[in-house]
């Protein structure tokens, strides 16, 4: 019996530790945004200038610095392309402080660089399992009627076909449809081609960037065992209004 009320006051004593020292920490979080169409800034750096503190955003902007002791603090924000920002930030013990920050772009013009190395043997690296595609590379493929689409290019990735009639299904490395897992912004899409896979149901002008993977993904998709293609959408330019228009043989839009 004492030893395991050893063992119990042991455990309360190192959880009450923990818990005091969390308590004595502070938290920075925010989103970043850009101040040309307020699209939030993906991979941007967020750091404490002078300690081992930072992180960097997600592809929703988001950035969180935790665990930092209390104290004055210049947090430095960069990102390429666009002005750095530094601001003098103090933090209080378990304090969390969350500010959002717009980062504004920039034109710097570069100085001649010149580059030697020697020669070096060639080392190839593939990286297997997922294909990262922007809709500027949707917009360069040649495409059937002149609208570019995904589905057009999701053609030329090897392993992937389209068959059937009205309804085209997608088959990726030999899986059936089902075994392919389609979201859109976290929301599972269940009949996202048709026209004999000639066309999809995502416009390409709403995209941001779309993600295929063919092995090796994570068990928050589920247990579909061929593929998974998620989609990411823009969230629109929240500095002004504007609209898209186009006609082709085969289809037409208006996008406001």
């Amino acid at each position: 019996m004492s030893i395991k009320l050893k063992s119990l006051f042991v455990l309360f004593f190192a959880l009450t530790l923990s818990f005091s020292l969390t308590a004595q920490t502070a938290e920075i979080r925010g989103f970043l945004y850009s101040d040309t169409d307020k699209e939030p800034l993906i991979f941007s750096n967020v750091f404490l200038k002078g300690t081992p503190y930072g992180a960097a955003s997600d592809v929703n902007g988001f950035f969180s610095i935790t665990k930092i002791p209390p104290g004055t603090y210049t947090l430095i924000i960069t990102s390429l392309g666009y002005d750095s920002i530094s601001r003098e930030i103090t933090l209080k013990p378990g304090q969390r402080h969350s500010e959002n920050f717009t980062l504004a772009e920039k034109a710097q013009a570069l100085k001649e660089v010149n580059i030697t190395a020697a020669k070096q043997d060639l080392t190839t690296v593939v990286n297997v399992g997922v294909t990262k595609i922007a809709p500027r590379q949707i917009d360069i493929v040649p495409s059937f009627g002149g609208e570019a689409d995904i589905a057009q290019y999701l053609q030329t990735i090897p392993g992937v076909i389209f068959t059937g009639d009205q309804g085209g299904q997608l088959y990726i490395r030999g899986g059936t449809p089902v075994q392919t897992l389609v979201l859109m912004d976290g929301m599972i899409v269940y009949n996202p081609f048709h026209s004999i896979g000639l066309f999809s149901v995502f416009d390409t002008d709403l995209l941001r960037n779309i993600d295929v993977y063919t092995g090796g993904y994570g068990a928050q998709y589920g247990g579909r065992v061929s593929a998974v293609m998620d989609v990411t959408t823009r969230d629109g330019n929240k500095k002004r209004f504007g609209g898209v228009a186009s006609a082709s043989p085969f289809s037409s839009k208006l996008l406001f």
